[in-house]
């Protein structure tokens, strides 16, 4: 292949690679603007003790936006995974408590739950072609009910059995903390790097032109569901071994926490287009503006009205940057 063919490829690629660096820039940028403004509206704010305690409490945030990230990739969306955390609490708070079960196998029980949970929502949607919106929206209610039917509506008390989990450290940050990045890392590389990953940008761009090309689509959104259940209950473990109970409650509003964060960190809506990485950063965005407003003692409903605007305006945000990166493909 001629020099000038492999032209196009290089500035394509480059052109690739100066957006990422420019949406990774932009997010450390807002994420730095966030530290400046409340460091200087309160002293106490910009200390190690502030940024320790905003990353020991974001594993689970950073877990369910990695899944969100994949399924809104492919152009979907799952609005039962807080639901299905409280189920796969319950069953860990219900084995452990009622039926005596080691933590090891009772977090096993855990992400069985919800690995079931997420195969469910990908066969239902891809064998009767149904939205993900509509099916997620019934499994939200479904793994709710299966909470409380489990608990009797009743918090599980576990105790100490399941603290080690969110306890143990390395050098002040928390193991969850430290698994998240390392499921971080990996969802980019499998999103980058892998076959998988690129069929699933694919099916996010355009799902019709991937089966006119002969690839079934179906395994793979299938899959991409059932990795977001199991990445449900790591975070529905973890967050069990922080409060050490099992609340039926448990996970209520997570989704709509993880859509946000995913949208801030750039994630399109329409599908095909996201990163993981950028995930994790909209997730550190989300902290510092929570933790931030509640240093500076911004009552609940300002939080809610500020943090609500951030979304928005992170929607419009992405509206005009798929606008421009569609008119600069049509240029090229």
């Amino acid at each position: 292949m001629s020099e000038a063919s492999n032209q196009p490829a290089r500035e394509a690629g480059r052109y690739h690679w100066r957006r990422v660096a420019g949406e990774y820039l932009g997010l450390l940028l807002a994420l730095g603007l966030l530290v400046l403004v409340f460091s200087l509206l309160t002293r106490h704010f910009f200390s190690a003790t502030t940024f320790y305690t905003i990353a020991n409490q974001i594993p689970a945030a950073v877990l369910i936006a990695t899944g969100m990230t994949l399924i809104l990739i492919i152009s979907a969306i799952d609005l039962s995974v807080g639901s299905v955390a409280g189920l796969c609490s319950a069953v860990l708070g219900v084995v452990m408590v009622q039926y005596k079960v080691a933590p090891l196998p009772a977090v096993g029980l855990a992400g069985l739950a919800g690995l079931a949970c997420g195969i469910f929502n990908g066969l239902v949607s891809v064998r009767f072609g149904l939205p993900s919106f509509i099916v997620t929206l019934g499994m939200l209610e479904i793994a709710r009910g299966g909470a409380h039917a489990l608990t009797q509506s009743q918090t599980q008390y576990i105790g100490s059995a399941i603290e080690p989990i969110a306890s143990l450290s390395v050098l002040g940050l928390s193991l969850p903390f430290l698994l998240a990045v390392v499921i971080v890392i990996a969802g980019q590389l499998v999103l980058t790097r892998t076959v998988f990953g690129r069929y699933m940008i694919a099916i996010g761009t355009n799902e019709e032109a991937v089966r006119l090309s002969g690839i079934d689509p179906r395994p793979v959104k299938v899959a991409v569901f059932a990795i977001t259940g199991v990445l449900v209950a790591l975070a529905a473990v973890i967050d069990t071994s922080r409060f050490q109970s099992a609340n039926p409650n448990a996970g209520t509003g997570f989704e709509l926490n993880a859509i946000a964060a995913v949208v801030i960190g750039g994630t399109s809506l329409m599908g095909g287009r996201g990163s993981v990485v950028s995930s994790f950063f909209g997730v550190l965005i989300m902290a510092v503006l929570n933790t931030g407003l509640a240093a500076v003692g911004a009552k609940d409903e300002t939080k809610r009205l500020i943090t609500g605007l951030v979304i928005v305006a992170a929607v419009i945000i992405d509206q005009y940057r798929h606008r421009f990166n569609r008119e600069r493909a049509t240029q090229q």
